[in-house]
């Protein structure tokens, strides 16, 4: 997701006193509770424009829904009872350990819940006017309406990063008790409060009301759409202080950063190859399947699963929809890939603060945006001469190049757009575009070494 965004760049140049970080930390602190707490209310009316559409509601308030049809309480006083419920059972599933290192985090819990709770009533009568009833058409509308609305607030919860609602905590306490990924807990979680939202209307009502064709499109569709909408609340980065983790920045701090190169290729285009000759021809260290045994340790996946997730995201449509933690920051996602995406953002950094190098994919040229001295080269090739370089140096047969071409491109596209939110071939985030289907290998080089040269003038120069 990004974990699914780029953290603004801090200078540490200008180092603040302890008392004056401690303020500006508090005053960025300040700031973000205020965005969760209008998170909180986006939440609350989408859920409510949703439940509005008379096609049932979100999985999450299924169970509160159903219960207010037949009981004096509301939709949203049963979710204050439903979610301090969650937090009196938390404790029961962590550890003495756990649950003093969260406390902050579980303590947020009951106000947010009581605040969220009275939100969805106030949203609720706020909307008293909506009736879609009449037109299915209508009915639609308003769940797409609500469905948006809802992963605007999701977007927005995940921005500020201050606290949790006790819905998404039980989900994180469960997954890590059950050691399971956090997607399929989640998708656990939810069927299991619309089965016994579907259950208490069977009993109590004589059939299955409040749980219809909308709350599967809500479980379905939300997720997404935070993901995609997630690249446009950047515009808080600087209201709530968003930098680079305060080890990077000692760590820049330190030096003056040497140039990188990275480089970004299609499948068959050379890259790999142009990698290797630079950093044969600068004396520089060069990192391509090195990679795969760092982030291995970093992340303590196996090097198996490594090799197999690292520059893509899974074809499987539905598996993607279901695994990925979209309501946590990345940095705190639980999803594996998502863990592995920070891992290997971690060992990035850590190698271009060791000093030049060559960093082959992994979305470096994004890791590493802030650092002035970057190279960032983007290989491509016309088919034809990457066919041939896939059948004469890679050994694939002819009649399957094309079709391995597309698919292995397809999986870079989306991995890196799904991490950075950036179009991969657009050559606005690159210094060099090199079409290698016109260029020779030392060519190539010579363009940039070139640039890498001129970087380590600045550099010396101190510009």
């Amino acid at each position: 997701m990004e974990k699914k965004e780029k953290p603004a760049a801090v200078s540490p140049s200008r180092p603040q006193a302890p008392g004056q970080a401690g303020k500006l930390e508090g005053h960025f602190m300040a700031h973000r509770y205020g965005l969760f707490l209008i998170a909180i209310f986006v939440n609350s009316f989408g859920i409510a424009a949703i439940t509005k559409a008379l096609l049932g509601t979100s999985p999450i308030t299924s169970v509160n829904y159903v219960l207010s049809m037949f009981t004096p309480l509301t939709m949203g006083q049963w979710t204050i009872v439903v979610n301090l419920l969650f937090v009196v059972v938390q404790p029961l599933l962590m550890s003495r350990t756990e649950l003093r290192k969260d406390l902050r985090m579980y303590l947020l819990q009951i106000p947010i819940t009581l605040c969220f709770g009275t939100f969805i009533d106030i949203s609720m009568q706020a909307l008293w006017w909506v009736d879609p009833s009449g037109s299915y058409l209508l009915q639609l509308l308003s769940l797409a309406i609500g469905c948006f609305i809802l992963a605007v607030g999701i977007a927005i919860e995940v921005k500020a990063d201050a606290a949790m609602l006790a819905g998404e905590y039980m989900v994180r306490v469960l997954s890590k008790r059950l050691r399971r990924e956090f997607g399929y807990v989640k998708l656990g979680f939810d069927v299991s409060l619309v089965a016994l939202a579907c259950l208490l209307s069977l009993v109590f009502m004589g059939e299955v009301r409040g749980v219809r064709e909308g709350t599967v499109v809500a479980a379905l569709v939300v997720g997404p759409i935070v993901h995609f909408i997630s690249p446009a609340f950047r515009v808080f980065d600087r209201w709530i202080g968003t930098g680079l983790p305060a080890e990077a920045v000692a760590a820049v701090g330190m030096r003056a950063p040497a140039p990188v190169i990275t480089i970004a290729r299609e499948y068959g285009s050379g890259g790999h190859r142009l990698g290797e000759e630079l950093a044969r021809r600068l004396g520089i260290s060069y990192y391509d399947s090195e990679l795969i045994a760092l982030a291995a340790r970093e992340s303590g996946l196996s090097e198996q699963y490594v090799s197999a997730n690292e520059q893509s995201i899974s074809p499987l449509w539905l598996k993607n929809l279901f695994t990925q933690d979209y309501e946590s920051p990345v940095e705190r996602s639980l999803s594996s890939r998502d863990a592995l995406f920070v891992a290997q953002s971690r060992v990035v950094r850590r190698l271009a603060n060791e000093g030049s190098c060559v960093i082959i994919g992994r979305c470096a040229d994004y890791v590493l945006a802030d650092d002035p001295q970057l190279v960032r080269v983007f290989c491509y090739s016309d088919l034809d001469s990457a066919r041939r370089r896939c059948t004469e140096q890679y050994g694939i047969a002819p009649d399957r190049a094309e079709a391995e071409i597309k698919r292995v491109n397809a999986a870079r596209v989306a991995h890196y757009e799904y991490y950075t939110g950036r179009h991969w071939a657009d050559p606005h985030h690159y210094d060099l575009m090199l079409n290698m289907g016109v260029l020779d290998m030392g060519s190539a080089c010579d363009i940039v070494e070139k640039l890498y040269r001129l970087r380590l003038d600045r550099r010396a120069e101190g510009r």
